[in-house]
């Protein structure tokens, strides 16, 4: 979808009583939302958009921040010391800001446990930002060392999520 289809879009649900449209084309997800006046008719007509990409997990391939946060840093106790014993440890990292659910729901099993063998494409977790669930997938098969996150916990971009040996 390219700009000019975007600004059409945006131009018809402003000229309609549509509050919201969300359109998905080739992986690529676009929600247009607007605002309608008030009962005292002050508010005006405000559209946004919003456009998300496929969401993949970033392997150890990824280069550390140059001006990382605290949080991106700070491996959870133990995580550093497994990867520096074993050059197979890769580190799947969180590609967004946002909170990290190790299950589809509250109440069902998690998708991954340590110890567990994973297979390439395989979900690992969720991360959900701007109230969208986004599924993160293994890029590597191997076995869950380690998940370096507790469940419903806030993640930074770039974070260390888990540790997998490839196998």
């Amino acid at each position: 979808m390219d700009l000019k289809e975007v600004k059409q879009l945006i131009k018809i649900v402003e000229n309609s009583n549509i509050s919201e449209i969300e359109i998905e084309e080739e992986g690529k997800k676009l929600r247009i939302t607007k605002t309608f006046p008030s009962k005292n008719g002050d508010t005006l007509v405000v559209p946004s958009f919003q456009q998300t990409m496929p969401v993949q997990a970033m392997p150890q391939a990824v280069p550390p921040a140059t001006t990382a946060a605290p949080a991106e840093e700070a491996p959870a106790p133990g995580g550093e010391a497994k990867k520096a014993d074993n050059p197979n440890i890769v580190e799947v990292r969180s590609p967004m800001v946002g909170t990290f659910y190790r299950a589809p729901s509250p109440d069902a099993d998690p998708y991954v446990e340590v110890g567990q063998t994973v297979a390439v494409g395989q979900t690992l977790c969720i991360i959900e930002a701007m109230k969208l669930m986004n599924e993160i997938e293994s890029e590597v098969a191997g076995k869950v060392v380690d998940i370096l996150v507790e469940n419903a916990q806030p993640v930074e971009y770039n974070q260390v999520l888990f540790l997998i040996e490839k196998s």
